[in-house]
């Protein structure tokens, strides 16, 4: 317990400011809707212009952009870019910053088992997404309730907005076994940016060759907003490949981390 708030503390200024961050981009992107709203048609004819495939590739949709849960759509997957970059840093950091600074060898001299150590640090890498999805819905949901210009289903709205914590898990998830197999990670945020980037661009490109293969390459694709908006539902196979890419990864870094010999300062 001592070292799950000691974690979680650790973790506060972070959360804190990636939380106030997504709100902030929330409110952004939803009070510009009111004015989208009122001129959708000129919008829709300037959104035509764009090459069909640009317009796919940064989740662009004209048919339903002019209403809240579509326009929210659209806006959303810069929402995910930024909370996978939070969630990846989390996962990197775990047990990196142990080798980072140098304090490994005096945490494994306690009288804890590795897996006690691992637990302790992805309860509390859980605790601090879970707040920020908490106050992050809850923002959301108020402003927009505050700018529509018609009833939308709340539901297939909480449905959109709960993909983030899914999308944060598989990041914090490939953070952790990251974590454990590299040697040595100089720079947390390097390595989130980089990896976080490079699978969003994976995504944008299978958006845009329309490559259901390539979907399953870029967790930012395993989410359809638009198969959401139009079934209340998830799609099965992108939603079982996720849950088990974070229990494989998980479950990869506990053991790696268990037979991990740990170089002492």
């Amino acid at each position: 317990m001592n070292m799950y708030l000691h974690e979680l503390k650790a973790y506060r200024k972070s959360t804190i400011i990636w939380t106030l961050s997504l709100v902030a981009v929330a409110v952004f992107f939803l009070s510009l809707f009111p004015s989208f709203a009122k001129d959708a048609e000129q919008f829709k004819k300037l959104l035509e212009g764009y090459p069909e495939a640009v317009r796919k590739a940064i989740g662009l949709n004209i048919d339903n952009i002019a209403s809240i849960l579509g326009f929210y759509s659209y806006a959303f997957l810069y929402i995910t870019l930024c909370g996978a970059i939070q969630a990846m840093n989390l996962g990197v950091s775990i047990f990196s910053k142990e080798v980072r600074e140098k304090t490994a060898d005096f945490l494994l001299t306690k009288p804890v088992t590795r897996t006690s150590i691992m637990t302790s640090k992805l309860l509390a890498a859980l605790t601090s997404l879970v707040m920020t999805n908490v106050v992050y819905l809850a923002a959301a949901s108020i402003m927009a309730s505050q700018v529509k210009t018609e009833d939308y289903s709340s539901k297939i709205f909480f449905m959109i907005s709960i993909t983030l914590f899914f999308i944060q898990l598989i990041f914090l998830a490939l953070g952790m076994i990251m974590s454990v197999i590299v040697r040595k990670i100089k720079s947390v945020l390097a390595v989130s940016l980089s990896t976080v980037f490079t699978l969003f661009i994976i995504g944008m490109l299978s958006s845009t060759a329309e490559d259901e293969t390539l979907r399953y390459l870029s967790p930012f694709k395993y989410f359809d907003n638009d198969y959401i908006i139009k079934n209340s539902a998830y799609e099965t196979s992108f939603l079982i490949v996720g849950i088990g890419l974070i229990v494989a990864s998980i479950a990869a870094s506990y053991f790696i981390y268990a037979k991990k010999d740990i170089h002492a300062v």
